[in-house]
Parts: C-alpha cells; sequence; structure tokens
C-alpha cells in the first residue's frame, strides 16, 4: 500500500544529464536571486515576510516555519494528486545551500539606486531560475507546484496565478506583524509576469495556460458592385 502511494505521487526515474544540469543551473538562480534580495535590505519577499510573521506570533525558527509551510503545501497538493519528483527534493536542499553560500559574497547596499538595482536584478534571476527548473521537467518544489496547479485547475494565467499567491502571502505575513518594504511591494506585483516570461523562455509553460491574446487581423471590405 505505501509502496503504491509512493507511485501515485512521486517520480523518481532516472533522467537526462542534460535535466539535471537545466534543474542544478535553475535552482541555482533562484537562491542567487534570494541572496540580492536579502543584501539590498529594500524588504523581504512576501512568502519570507509571511514565515516572518509566523515567527512572530509563534517564536518558531524562519527557517523552520519556512519548512513546515512546505511540508503543509505538499500534503495538501498529495491530496489532489500533484506528482513531486527529483527537482522538488532538489528545491528544498539546494536553493538555501546556494543562498548560504552567496550571501557573503555580495555586499549590502544601503542607497535605494542600489537597493532597487539588486532587487530587479534578482526578479530577472529569479524568472530565469524557476523557468529553468521547472522547465527541466522533474518536479516543482511545493510553492511552485501550487502556482501551477492553480493554472491548470482554473486556467488562469501564470502572471495571474503567481501575482495573487504573492498578495495574498504578503498581507497574511503583514496582518500577523512581518515588515513590509518597499521591494515586498515591488516582487509581489513583478513576479508574476517575471515567472510567466521564464516559462515561455524554456517552453514550461503548462499547456493549459490561457494563450495571450491575438490582435484580429483587420477585415477589408469588399469593393462596391
Amino acid at each position: 500500500m505505501f509502496g503504491s502511494f509512493i507511485a501515485r505521487h512521486f517520480d523518481f526515474r532516472p533522467v537526462a544529464a542534460r535535466q539535471w544540469v537545466q534543474l542544478i543551473f535553475g535552482l541555482s538562480m533562484y537562491g542567487l536571486a534570494i541572496s540580492f534580495m536579502m543584501q539590498s535590505q529594500f524588504g523581504l519577499g512576501p512568502w519570507d515576510l509571511f514565515h516572518q510573521g509566523i515567527n512572530k506570533l509563534t517564536g518558531l525558527k524562519v527557517g523552520l516555519v519556512s519548512e513546515l509551510v512546505g511540508f503543509a503545501l505538499m500534503a495538501m497538493l498529495l491530496l489532489v494528486d500533484i506528482r513531486f519528483g527529483w527537482g522538488t527534493i532538489s528545491n528544498i536542499i539546494l536553493i538555501g545551500l546556494v543562498t548560504d553560500l552567496t550571501m557573503p559574497l555580495i555586499p549590502i547596499v544601503a542607497t535605494w539606486p542600489w537597493q532597487l538595482g539588486y532587487y530587479l536584478l534578482a526578479l530577472l534571476l529569479c524568472g530565469i531560475g524557476i523557468g529553468a527548473y521547472i522547465g527541466a521537467n522533474m518536479g516543482a518544489g511545493p510553492r511552485d507546484s501550487f502556482m501551477l496547479f492553480l493554472v491548470r485547475r482554473f486556467n488562469w494565467p501564470v502572471r495571474h496565478v503567481r501575482t495573487s499567491i504573492e498578495l495574498s502571502v504578503l498581507f497574511l505575513g503583514w496582518i500577523m506583524g512581518g515588515d513590509v518594504g518597499w521591494g515586498t511591494l515591488l516582487f509581489a506585483v513583478s513576479i508574476g509576469p517575471a515567472v510567466q516570461w521564464g516559462l515561455k523562455l524554456f517552453k514550461a509553460l503548462p499547456h493549459s495556460a490561457k494563450p495571450e491574446p491575438v490582435a484580429a487581423e483587420p477585415v477589408e471590405a469588399a469593393p462596391l458592385a
């Protein structure tokens, strides 16, 4: 029974080396993006704000809160038959590792042009990173799996779904006492389009995502008889 449950919800089959390279590249870009956001001193990302809010309410460490939220999302998604894989496990391990390794190499900035520059670079890296690692087709992390589930379930564009999720966790984190910054707001409204661009770049947009509207061709009037 347990074996059938694992086979149904987890896909750990061997994959091509190219997929591993793309997965590691994507997660590394994501971890680097978090380092730039942290060193910008411009505000936490919405999910980090949410974790901080729970930390202030419960006293649990932020890292532990992040893991618990991830596992809670995984448990919920298992109920709707979402499959996880090597990418899911790598997401949990590699992003935090890359962040810890790269953050000391990035100087903290205190003036707003540099802070804004850091954040814009982080958004670019997030779009590339998420597009690459999801495009490796080895499974997504809990939060990205939640996004993809909503996209496929309701046939909504990626940018709208991701923006709605980020604004929701931002609001929850704020009412729990998290520290909202200008970067938090910038990230929340910009990450959706960045992720959609990254998924399109790596040809990984969900098949059920709504296509971009196409302008109608002008109809020429028929000549008078």
